[in-house]
């Protein structure tokens, strides 16, 4: 079928809000290149929101994933379990870098890994209340809307949100929240409506992924581990959006050296496949009773298979470095066009988790969501899958498969280019 007939069945039985505006329809991919239904070619700067950090259909994913069909696709690991979810939990175990021995849990996606994190925090401190900050995003189950410091539009619609989720500034001191001020403002929290002994953890992206793609600074997060250390409180880092690679390491929070009791991750976890995982020192994972955690898909055999072929990957094809090599790219290129535009502001990177902002001007900050929607549309009329995000919606985001050829990756960056001077920025 082609675009067209596919749009109309999508009108016909896609509810609203689950569709997708986006009349063009993904017939097949490679790496960082995708074919719609009409045959037409994209690149692809969005990774599938992060998904994709060693690209479309990795031959090494493929082929494990194809194996593992052979063998074994389902018995709820529950109920039978089996090698790679154990594997799986081994591995992260090893290389994930919480305080003292690391125990695992697999679920389904992100959102899922943070509502068993709530789960396990608060069985194993007692205590009920969770504070989060502003422009950070967790999910779209209940308990993880109401966490996300951005309301429209995952919040929209839903009716009151659950209770007991509290909210702290995020250091952004580009739009005028310092580190100072918002450590100031995580103590008026605590101080107005989640005393420490009803805290059982705060919950932070290490890089705000829809929030913007602002990175917290190293001394903002060693203050958070010191105050939960003194409150006996747990810090629960989420890595779903920054994780397996994006930023130069494994996870974010390992540039800062900061230890979390829990760590939750997705997204490039198995390159596509749907798995996530919660990884917490043992005593805080085994605090919750029998059958307390889990789920009917939770690790699956297949996407076991794919996450333990995304580790070879990573290892035998220095995709960390790639990862640091690329976002140096991107960051020469992005400040060539804050020298060149206007209205190109505030280019930054950790590793290849890289972004700038559309302001009115250098000197206001003003943000110009218009010019970013006018961007992403140009963009893909040109062939190119771009996103924007933040909390004004003016930031562009790069998350662009880490394995791209440099050939693709400069064409896409043209293409970006020639839509900033075609909409005078």
């Amino acid at each position: 079928m082609n675009n067209q007939e596919l749009q109309a069945l999508k009108e016909r039985y896609v509810a609203a809000g689950a569709a997708s505006p986006n009349e063009q329809f993904a017939d097949h991919a490679l790496n960082a290149e995708l074919w719609d239904a009409d045959g037409k070619r994209m690149i692809d700067f969005a990774g599938g929101i992060g998904v994709l950090n060693i690209g479309h259909r990795h031959p090494k994913v493929v082929a494990a994933v194809k194996a593992q069909l052979d063998k074994l696709m389902h018995t709820c690991q529950t109920v039978m379990p089996y090698e790679g979810y154990v594997k799986v939990a081994q591995k992260l175990s090893e290389v994930t870098p919480v305080r003292g021995h690391a125990k695992v849990m697999l679920a389904n996606s992100g959102a899922e890994a943070l509502e068993n994190a709530v789960k396990i925090a608060r069985a194993a401190t007692g205590k009920p209340n969770i504070i989060c900050f502003d422009g950070g995003y967790h999910g779209r189950t209940f308990f993880t809307m109401a966490m996300n410091g951005k309301a429209a539009p995952y919040q929209t619609s839903f009716g009151p949100m659950p209770g007991l989720v509290y909210r702290a500034p995020y250091p952004v001191p580009y739009h005028g929240i310092s580190e100072e001020e918002a450590l100031r403002g995580l103590m008026m929290t605590v101080k107005t409506d989640s005393p420490a002994q009803d805290t059982a953890a705060i919950v932070l992206e290490p890089v705000l992924g829809e929030g913007g793609f602002y990175a917290a600074p190293t001394s903002f997060l060693k203050a958070l581990r010191h105050f939960c250390d003194d409150n006996d409180i747990l810090l629960i880092v989420d890595e779903v959006q920054s994780g397996f690679g994006r930023t130069g390491k494994l996870f974010a929070i390992e540039h800062s050296g900061v230890e979390p009791d829990i760590m939750t991750m997705a997204k490039s976890m198995a390159d596509g496949m749907p798995i996530s995982a919660v990884v917490g020192t043992d005593q805080v994972m085994d605090a919750s009773g029998p059958n307390s955690l889990g789920g009917t898909y939770t690790g699956s055999p297949t996407a076991c298979a794919a996450a333990l072929a995304v580790f070879d990957v990573i290892e035998e094809e220095d995709i960390l470095g790639k990862s640091q090599r690329l976002g140096d790219t991107l960051r020469n290129r992005f400040e060539q066009w804050q020298n060149q535009f206007a209205h190109v502001d505030n280019v930054r990177n950790l590793g290849s988790m890289a972004a700038f902002e559309l302001v009115e001007s250098k000197d206001s900050r003003k943000p110009l969501p218009e010019l970013a929607a006018s961007i992403t549309k140009r963009a893909k009329e040109k062939g190119l899958i771009l996103l924007s995000c933040g909390m004004f919606g003016n930031t562009l985001r790069f998350l662009m498969p880490v394995t791209i050829e440099d050939d693709v990756l400069e064409e896409g960056l043209n293409i970006i280019e020639e839509c900033l001077k075609e909409t005078g920025a």
